[in-house]
């Protein structure tokens, strides 16, 4: 969400967390939680992006307050959930797509929620859909926003194929790829630069990465970097956790997604998708529509891939308020 959503008459206003709290998990990671809204209220649990973006406080502005009980947390590595993933000795390996369904179905339970929506975007609606197809029983009603669903050809167009859009920062981006790095795929080079033992290396690789997804984030102008991609200990977690899970395809089949949608039947879905997303293009969205029963796709004609583009939080909130009777 860009930073100029924080005065968007579109959201419900500023909300602060009524409780936060670690969940203790059995292999030592805590994972850090908050919950805002109503006590009382119907259960959503909003994932964040990423991999490594960490909950956001306007994410839960699309959500109305007096209705929701509003569930987010920090996935594993980053934000306030230790061990962060900017620590060089944090190796990740317990740090997979399946570690974070086990957080989410631990969290459900801690907190005592029978169901509940879900809202994901962009990394965070992949992470949606993977749990869904886990435990469709637990999931009451799911709303996509930036739809993804991690497959290869979806991780290559976005550090490689954007490319034909994006020449100049392309070639920034691969030029920052020491000699012997180049005949790999961005990714794995970039994976490579930041679990190198030079911390500067890791330091400069982290904004590198940063540089190139920040020109294709929003179809509407940026200037720079968003305030929290300028913080080095921000970009650096992130950035390892990107191309932790990129890299090893976020441990699922390629398009798996796709061919388990037929298991989240009698789910009802709606997939926000803005027609200018260069980060995850409409494809995506339509053929998980196709694939979906039950499923609504909500096409915005001049957004980009980020929740603050104009019409994406319009639609968020009114997808939301559509569940809040039913959900």
């Amino acid at each position: 969400m860009t930073e100029n959503a924080l005065t968007d008459p579109t959201l419900f206003p500023v909300l602060a967390p009524y409780q936060t709290g670690f969940l203790d998990r059995p292999d030592g990671n805590r994972i850090f939680f908050a919950l805002s809204g109503n006590p009382a209220g119907k259960p959503v649990l909003l994932l964040h992006g990423g991999p490594g973006s960490g909950m956001s406080d306007s994410a839960r502005r699309h959500f109305d307050p007096a209705v929701w009980r509003i569930v987010q947390f920090d996935q594993r590595g980053c934000g306030k959930s230790t061990p962060n993933a900017g620590d060089f000795g944090n190796k990740l390996a317990d740090n997979t797509t399946q570690h974070l369904i086990g957080d989410i179905e631990a969290l459900r339970q801690r907190l005592g929620v029978e169901s509940w929506l879900v809202f994901g975007s962009s990394w965070g609606a992949t992470l949606a859909l993977v749990y869904a197809q886990a435990f469709p029983g637990q999931v009451r009603a799911i709303i996509l926003a930036g739809v993804t669903t991690t497959r290869w050809a979806e991780i290559d167009w976005l550090y490689n194929g954007l490319s034909i859009f994006l020449p100049e920062a392309f070639e920034n981006f691969v030029a920052a790829i020491p000699e012997p790095l180049r005949d790999r795929h961005p990714v794995s080079a970039y994976h490579a630069l930041l679990n190198d033992t030079d911390l500067a290396v890791r330091h400069k690789a982290a904004f590198d990465w940063h540089h190139w997804e920040a020109g294709s984030i929003s179809a509407e102008p940026q200037a720079g970097l968003p305030l929290r991609w300028q913080d080095p200990a921000f970009v650096l977690a992130r950035a390892r956790l990107c191309v932790h899970y990129f890299e090893n395809r976020a441990w699922l089949e390629d398009s798996q997604l796709l061919r388990q949608a037929h298991k989240l039947a009698g789910i009802p879905g709606v997939l926000i998708q803005g027609r200018l997303d260069l980060q995850g293009p409409p494809a995506t969205a339509f053929a998980l529509a196709k694939a979906w029963p039950g499923s609504e796709l909500v096409m915005i004609e001049n957004a980009g891939h980020s929740t603050g583009d104009r019409g994406m939080a319009e639609a968020i909130v009114a997808a939301a308020n559509g569940f809040a009777d039913g959900a």
